[in-house]
């Protein structure tokens, strides 16, 4: 069997830590149940990022539907800081104690994925980005970290569950594998564009047996027009200076007319990679860095019991609202009591905190995965 749980037992909330079920049975014993508000939030991000992008909302949509709960929440793809609260649930607390493990779990991880994709998407500029790390990860989320990937501002994704998950075409080259079975890298890739759908981009993978310079210029002359691009993934201990590589081999196709093949590199690419490479690279094929991001650390504090405002040591009592100036962006935290703010900018703010669920029913359409991707490019024109 697969170490896994399953959607019912998540929902039944078995996956939770032991001390939230020895809780739920001291409160019926005790015959408390009171009514709380807890609000969801991080105190800071890994590896010195100064913004983060909200993702995992769907599927804590999906934990808490039917509950007799108030869900309300940042849109999923908001960027966000520090200190600034992305969830609020409003219900008694036997109701959902044993879900917040769970509810955790999904905007954790898949909010580290988004942010890590989101950091790619913002070095390569306008060059496809493409995530090939689900195999890094367990398979049985590679869908949810695809998802991330892609609602962070990857172009396309690699497993075809995933892609069919999203409502993508799936993306892809070749493997090693095929070349080193066929025997050689142009009679691989003349095989690749005599069997596989025209619709499906030609790029051979050139760094198999030989120098990465002669092979593509092998393959270029092998393919002519049709060859779309060829993608770089020399393996590390012969990279020397990669770029130097690529500029070699950019050279080499241009003067001999084969400026319309495009160079494709993978293989430890993450932001400074990019950073480094991007005069030369047409596109990029990201796997580690972003499906092993670091987790954004959340946590869920009750803020409010019985409408009063309490809270533990460190954490700020009460309900709050989340605003944000659509011009310069400044982003303010205030007590539930505002209404309406106004940037120093002289800007009207905007609440970002909106109302998911209400008595337990959905009250907003969820958006696609295209969507929330458009709204993440969008707001990463102002951040750095």
């Amino acid at each position: 069997m697969f170490h896994i749980a399953n959607e019912k037992d998540i929902k039944a909330g078995k996956v939770t830590d032991v001390y939230f079920l020895r809780t739920l049975e001291i409160l019926k014993a005790q015959g408390i149940n009171r009514r709380v508000v807890a609000e969801v939030g991080t105190k800071g991000f890994p590896e010195g990022w100064e913004w983060g992008v909200f993702a995992g909302a769907e599927e804590c949509v999906e934990l808490f539907k039917g509950r007799p709960i108030n869900f309300n929440g940042l849109r999923e793809g908001t960027v966000f800081h520090p200190y600034e609260p992305v969830l609020e649930i409003e219900g008694n607390y036997q109701d959902f104690v044993l879900l917040e493990t769970a509810l955790l779990g999904f905007i954790c991880q898949a909010s580290g994925i988004a942010t890590a994709a989101a950091r790619c998407r913002k070095v390569a500029g306008e060059k496809p980005v493409i995530s090939f790390g689900a195999r890094r990860m367990h398979p049985a989320i590679a869908p949810m970290i695809e998802r991330s990937a892609f609602i962070g501002g990857c172009d396309g994704v690699a497993v075809v569950k995933s892609a069919e998950f999203i409502g993508e075409e799936p993306s892809g080259t070749m493997p090693h594998a095929l070349i080193l079975i066929m025997g050689d890298t142009v009679k691989a890739t003349k095989a690749f564009n005599e069997v596989i759908s025209e619709r499906v981009p030609r790029v051979s993978l050139i760094d198999t047996f030989h120098d990465e310079k002669f092979a593509a210029l092998e393959v270029a002359e092998a393919l002519g027009e049709n060859l779309f691009a060829i993608r770089l993934d020399t393996p590390y201990s012969r990279r020397g200076n990669f770029l130097k590589i690529i500029e070699e081999v950019r050279w080499e196709l241009n003067i001999r007319g084969f400026q319309h093949v495009k160079i494709f590199a993978s293989g430890n690419i993450d932001p400074q990679a990019i950073q480094n490479l991007n005069q030369s690279i047409d596109a990029y094929g990201v796997g580690t860095y972003i499906s092993n991001a670091p987790v954004i650390d959340f946590s869920m504090d009750i803020v409010e019991i019985e409408g009063v405002p309490l809270a533990k040591r460190g954490k700020l009592s009460g309900r709050k609202r989340l605003f944000r100036c659509p011009s310069c962006y400044t982003a303010r935290v205030l007590p539930r009591t505002n209404s309406d703010e106004v940037c120093d900018c002289g800007t009207s703010m905007d609440f970002l905190t909106i109302p998911i669920i209400k008595d337990g029913k959905v009250v907003i359409d969820l958006p696609t995965p295209q969507k929330i991707r458009k709204y993440v490019l969008q707001q990463l024109l102002h951040y750095h």
